[in-house]
């Protein structure tokens, strides 16, 4: 059978979905961060459980073509600045005011490398000697990996450092410490960009490395045939060992912008605005005229890098996000108790508010049905720890404490999505995420938008979105002119990289799709022309710009295919009960809906809380629900 697995591994709950060919599966775990192969596999069990009805996990692997992972750990670990010291050998003293440009460049390199630069004189006697006791004083000063970053131009230097670096720092010392070279991981002539990229890696590479070289390796020992492939941002995936940590950054909402996509052209929307809302962060993204915004070259927590990216931002809100108090506000983030201690309610020791914690007091959550009755929430525990951290400091009572900080949480998501909404009337946001539908209509009222849509795979959509992707890997090389024997030389030197590369994923250069391009760019590194290109066609290039030539090579996989999405005439819907629910007014009751028990057309105004598979959406008092031809839930702001 060729069964597809998707996971999509977030900061506090890791997604599975399976999809047959023609039905879904799919569940919800904890994330283990002390082993995070360990939730992958704990996803897996549970979801073959689903398939057969009883745990068999051989049998679901072995009936499973490709296995496709990605992961929010580098997203997360960016945002909570978790990971190795960095630090940088160049030969220009103005590299540090060159990456500290912009408040954020600042932010983010005094975190990871602060004072461990080393400037060296490549044309100095002794190089050897200069080399040693630079790189001695960075290790010294806590550098647990170093990137090498000389010249503008490609002209060997960082070769010859790398030769000196290997004779005097050997690699099989114990303690040694990595070395990247920037110009071996990236040929953007841009050298802010270019040395940003080979940091931010760096950064991110063990954490990736350990543990999906674990996941690997496990699955392995159930005699897996495929290998695991990793789900890039680039909406690609490729197996491990031929996967760059800088590309699993923002994987996951990469996945979630593919089903939304792939929602926008079902439901025929203009210009649709992702929420992705987890336990760590909640990340942004926009599809307009069905095209997912890419930038040629990215951008991370506001540094420009030089790959593309997805336009996708990541703000520091998510459903395990800390909600305190510093100098009388409420704050909101970006620190998460992540799954482990976790949100107070989950029982697990911890002693901070999340909007988790909220939800259950409003009672907006059903302690005894959170991830489908697979897990209860402690409501005294919630409680303690909210009028403990937050309620008392404030001299509030509970609901008023609670009532401010769901309204500081809207607040903080509303205001970190406004900026991406350029027509307010011509927007929807699809929200999903295990925190996003509870919480899509407050942030959507602040930031102004009128219609929500939750897909019926919210919980898990990240995860369905990745079943969109193929097989891919990308190249670029410089044309320093377009000579044929130039253009010849760089088209075989890409074609020589891809045909490897891509037999090592298991396929063949003729099983694949070849997309080429020639781009130049300014002298501030500004992209000025970019176009096809077919090998063997003249290329006239941008006058005083330099120029690059890219090739993308795609092996495509089965897809998954999506049922009508049409709206259906109104009916009343199917109640499933009642809660009491703090509001505006007070505490009152409000009806409960079950999705899936729904027919198409059901309709109803709120305030009200629909359960969805894994899900509980918040239908605020002035919104209303309608349950789409294909089951999703279109809630639409009537005031």
């Amino acid at each position: 059978m060729d069964r597809l697995i998707n996971i999509d591994n977030g900061g506090t709950l890791t997604d599975i979905c399976a999809w047959d060919g023609h039905d879904f599966s799919f569940t919800k775990t904890l994330t283990t961060p002390f082993d995070l192969s360990q939730c992958l596999f704990d996803g897996l069990t549970k979801v073959s459980r689903e398939i057969y009805g009883t745990e068999n996990l051989p049998e679901l692997l072995h009936s499973t073509a490709h296995i496709r992972y990605s992961t929010t750990q580098g997203t997360n670990a960016l945002v909570e600045r978790k990971g190795p010291r960095v630090g940088i050998v160049t030969d220009s003293a103005g590299t540090v005011d060159e990456l500290r440009r912009s408040p954020e460049q600042r932010a983010l390199f005094d975190d990871l490398v602060g004072s461990r630069v080393a400037v060296i004189d490549t044309a100095a006697d002794d190089l050897d000697g200069e080399l040693v006791v630079k790189v001695n004083r960075l290790i010294t000063d806590g550098a647990a990996r170093i990137v090498v970053a000389v010249g503008d131009t490609n002209d060997g230097r960082e070769h010859e450092i790398r030769s000196v670096l290997l004779r005097k720092f050997p690699r099989h010392l114990l303690g040694s410490v990595p070395f990247l070279y920037s110009w071996d991981f990236s040929t953007d002539r841009t050298p802010s960009r270019r040395i940003w990229s080979a940091v931010i890696n760096t950064f991110l590479h063990p954490t990736m490395e350990r543990f999906l070289y674990n996941a690997e390796h496990r699955l392995r020992d159930h005699r897996v045939r495929n290998p695991l492939l990793i789900y890039r941002n680039d909406g690609a995936s490729s197996r491990v060992a031929k996967s760059v940590a800088l590309k699993t950054y923002s994987s996951g909402p990469r996945g979630g912008l593919e089903g939304t996509r792939a929602l926008a052209e079902v439901y025929g929307l203009k210009h649709v605005l992702m929420i992705d809302v987890g336990g760590t962060t909640t990340d942004i993204g926009t599809v307009t005229g069905g095209e997912i915004l890419t930038d040629r070259r990215g951008s991370i927590a506001g540094i420009p890098i030089s790959f593309p990216m997805s336009n996708v931002e990541s703000a520091g809100i998510g459903g395990s996000s800390i909600i305190a108090v510093a100098d009388g506000a409420i704050t909101v983030g970006p620190e998460s108790v992540g799954a482990a201690p976790g949100p107070a309610c989950f029982g697990f020791g911890g002693t901070a508010a999340t909007i988790t914690d909220v939800n259950l007091l409003l009672g907006v959550l059903d302690p005894s049905t959170y991830l489908d009755g697979g897990f209860t929430l402690d409501a005294d525990r919630a409680r303690a720890v909210v009028l403990d951290t937050v309620a008392e400091p404030l001299g509030l009572t509970l609901d008023q404490a609670l009532t401010a900080m769901e309204q500081a949480y809207f607040t903080a998501m509303g205001t970190a999505i406004a900026p991406a909404v350029e027509d307010a009337d011509e927007t929807t946001i699809a929200a999903f995420g295990g925190a996003g539908p509870m919480s899509a209509c407050g942030a959507a009222r602040v930031a102004g938008v009128r219609t929500v849509l939750i897909p019926k795979l919210a919980a898990v959509f990240s995860a369905f979105g990745i079943g969109f992707s193929d097989i891919g890997q990308s190249y670029e090389t410089d044309l320093v002119d377009t000579t044929d024997a130039t253009l010849a030389e760089a088209t075989a030197d890409l074609l020589a990289k891809a045909e490897r590369d891509m037999f090592q994923e298991g396929h063949s250069l003729d099983e694949c799709t070849l997309s080429w391009t020639v781009a130049s760019e300014d002298e501030h590194g500004a992209t000025v022309d970019e176009a096809a290109y077919r090998p063997g066609e003249p290329v006239e290039l941008v006058a005083g710009a330099s120029s690059a030539l890219t090739l993308v090579v795609t092996r495509r996989m089965n897809r998954i295919a999506l049922p009508d999405g049409s709206f259906a005439e109104s009916r009343d819907p199917e109640p499933a009960g009642a809660r009491t629910v703090l509001g505006a007014g007070g505490r009152a009751e409000v009806p409960v809906y079950t999705l899936t028990d729904q027919r198409p057309g059901a309709t109803a105004a709120g305030p009200a809380i629909v359960e969805g598979p894994f899900f509980t959406a918040r239908v605020q008092d002035g919104w209303s629900f309608h349950v789409t031809a294909a089951g999703d839930l279109l809630l639409t702001d009537t005031h």
